[in-house]
Formats: C-alpha cells, structure tokens, sequence
C-alpha cells in the first residue's frame, strides 16, 4: 500500500499547523487507496542543519538526521501542512527538508497551506524545492485563509469546500505516488 506522511511544517508556539494536520489527516483515513500518517518535524528535534556533508552525499552523522531519514524514507509521498510566514514557508520546514536528499527522491508531494493570503506564496516556494529533490509535486492544493477558515484567527472551522479540496489533492498525490513506485524501484 502507497505510504503518505502528512508533515506538521511549524515548530512555532501556538501554531495552527498541528490542527490542520489532523484535520488532513481524518480526512485522508476515510480513504482506502493509501495509508496515512502525522509526522511533526518538532518531535525530531532537528537543529539548524549541522551535518558537515552535503545530504546529496547520503552520509549521515548525527542521529537525529539518522531518525528523520528513516522516517522520511518510510513514505511514497507527502502533504506539506505549511504555515506563510513573511510571503514563504517556515524556517523549520526549509531546515528540516534540506537535512536530507534521497529520502524525498522520486515520491509526490502535496499541499495544505495557511495564512492571511492562504499560503499560497509559502506552496510557490516548496514547489521550488521539491524539483530540486526530485519530487513531483502535484497540481490541487488546499489553501486555508486565516480570515474565513479560523474564527477570530484561532479556531480552526474550515469553509465545507476546503475538505473538496484536500481530497482533489489527496487524488493527486496517490495517483503519482503510485506511478513513482517504478521509478523509485530502478533508482
């Protein structure tokens, strides 16, 4: 079965990212095409990147970098729950992509974003990386407005549409995270 880690792309006190990955991830367990799982980068503990060796070299020597790459292994494709801030991803997420190479090659990646314009501007910039790493990111995407998805910006109600959305995406990215499955064999 096609493995998805739904990714918490905030470390930040007080974030909306954890309820939004939950709210993914209770949308995408009412699926049978794929198995889903939370991941929260705050649970790896990852400093800023310390690994002396480029990741594109696979030799990995702290064992938090060793934990994370196992896990991101452990996946066929992604959805990146990312916060914007100041019209990009998180500090944390760019950090804890950039850890590893091979781990992210030649799976799919997805998006749910949030912010005060949707995120839009933060998926822009992820869809940036993810060619870099070899990752085809898929075209639906669900972006949350801070104004008509968060009551008083804090409580999380999503408008009904928004789980249309995931979904869309969700078709997306297992349907691509299948066909990869080859690539990934021969690589």
């Amino acid at each position: 079965m096609t493995n998805i880690g739904i990714i918490i792309g905030s470390t930040r006190p007080g974030r909306k990212g954890e309820v939004v990955a939950r709210w993914v991830h209770d949308i995408a367990a009412k699926r049978d095409d794929a198995g889903f799982e939370v991941v929260d980068i705050a649970d790896f503990h990852l400093p800023h990147l310390d690994e002396e060796i480029p990741a594109s070299m696979g030799r990995y020597s702290k064992l938090h970098t060793k934990a994370w790459a196992e896990k991101i292994a452990s996946f066929d494709g992604f959805v990146f729950v990312t916060p914007e801030y100041n019209h990009s991803t998180s500090g944390a997420l760019k950090n804890a992509i950039d850890f590893l190479y091979a781990e992210w090659n030649n799976k799919a990646a997805g998006f749910v974003s949030y912010g005060s314009a949707g995120g839009t501007r933060a998926v822009e910039h992820l869809r940036l990386m993810m060619g870099e790493l070899q990752v085809a990111d898929v075209r639906a995407q669900a972006s949350l407005s801070l104004y008509t998805d968060f009551e008083g910006f804090t409580d999380f109600l999503p408008a009904a549409h928004q789980e249309e959305s995931v979904n869309a995406m969700l078709d997306q990215l297992v349907a691509w995270s299948g066909a990869l499955e080859s690539v990934r064999a021969a690589a």
